[in-house]
């Protein structure tokens, strides 16, 4: 069993210095490894697409961006939804009214749902609360967790 999902919003914090929540977010980044820790595969495409469009000085170039993306790979576990599971899960969040940007946490969610993370870490509390119980019993912010005690 997984222990820890990590949402996009947590892991492009971590590659930025000057993020208001790069500390937290760091501090519970490097407490997990492939063992513990897992993200949805479509967080790599929107890890890069946020870096890589960030204004000003902190926008970071394409190669910079697949630095940070092997970063998330050597210590995360990368989960995917096959096309079946995609179709269900999309089917899942129409039920519950989920519409919008939001469908991309949605479709997160289901791969922390596909892990069994037993917690998913998240900024973005709203559109992950939308999801149904079963993510929402799992849903943290990280600053709400005692990192001395996450991960391995």
């Amino acid at each position: 069993m997984m222990k820890g999902f990590f949402d996009t919003s947590v892991l492009v914090p971590v590659f930025y210095g000057d993020h208001v929540f790069h500390k937290v977010s760091l501090d519970l980044f490097v407490r997990f490894d492939k063992s513990s820790g897992c993200c949805g595969a479509h967080s790599l495409a929107e890890v890069y697409s946020t870096l890589t469009r960030m204004p000003g000085r902190h926008r970071i170039s394409a190669e910079q961006a697949m630095l940070f993306i092997g970063s998330i790979r050597e210590r995360l576990s990368i989960v995917a939804l096959n096309g079946e599971e995609y179709a269900n899960a999309l089917h899942a969040a129409a039920t519950l009214g989920i519409v919008g940007g939001a469908i991309h946490d949605a479709m997160l969610a289901h791969c922390a749902l596909k892990a069994n993370a037993e917690t998913i870490f998240s900024w973005n509390i709203r559109h992950y609360a939308q999801c149904g119980p079963d993510v929402k019993l799992r849903l943290r912010a990280p600053s709400d967790v005692n990192v001395e005690s996450s991960g391995s």
